[in-house]
């Protein structure tokens, strides 16, 4: 079984004993932005027809939302597309995009991620969760601190972002979707989730350095 092949995030509840929970916990963080690429989004909204291509929206709005935030973080972390990721034959796959620590070793070397991102295909944000649930249950068994860690995941059809967080066996969904429309506000949530990345970042490094 491969992530993709979760039908709904319920599965995924019932099948690891996680309990699901909502709360507003995302703070707005404000980002610079540049001015470039908010041109080339809004061209590519205006040129591109995303109703018959699902890569499309990938490719030309939830990749270039992540990639504009990730660059003020590229010191820290690296921005994986479509990278393979395998715990067991149960949860293994292809996230769309993973958000990882940096390895010393070069850009070629997949370390620890923090923040995965799923396209809700066909605007099926329920099975959307269920895959993006079953990746984030991955990263956690794969990272090996489930109670100390907290990791991230974001489902987006291009125009409507969800974020949720897990730690141990408690999934925090926030209440507040996200729109592309209010473009500073979605940024801006984003932006808190990178930050809270960069914390987890720092108490693996200290959990670390005391072993």
């Amino acid at each position: 079984m491969s992530f993709d092949s979760y039908k709904n995030i319920g599965e995924v509840l019932k099948e690891y004993n996680i309990i699901s929970s909502e709360a507003n916990f995302i703070i707005e963080t404000p980002i610079n932005i540049r001015e470039a690429f908010k041109e080339d989004l809004e061209f590519s909204l205006r040129e591109f027809n995303f109703e018959d291509s699902e890569y499309a929206i990938c490719e030309a709005v939830i990749f270039p939302i992540l990639k504009e935030i990730y660059r003020n973080y590229r010191e820290d972390f690296t921005l994986w597309s479509h990278k393979s990721l395998t715990y067991d034959e149960k949860l293994s796959g292809v996230p769309d995009y993973l958000i990882a620590k940096k390895s010393p070793l070069g850009k070629e070397v997949f370390e620890k991620p923090f923040f995965v991102a799923v396209e809700a295909k066909r605007d099926d944000f329920n099975k959307g969760w269920g895959q993006c649930l079953s990746e984030m249950v991955a990263i956690q068994k794969i990272n090996q601190q489930p109670d100390k860690q907290t990791i991230y995941g974001v489902v987006s059809n291009g125009q409507f972002w969800q974020f949720a967080k897990l730690k141990a066996n408690l999934l925090t969904r926030e209440v507040n979707s996200y729109i592309l429309s209010n473009l500073d506000t979605l940024l801006a949530a984003i932006n808190y989730i990178f930050i809270q990345c960069e914390r987890e970042l720092e108490m693996l490094a200290f959990n670390i350095s005391i072993t």
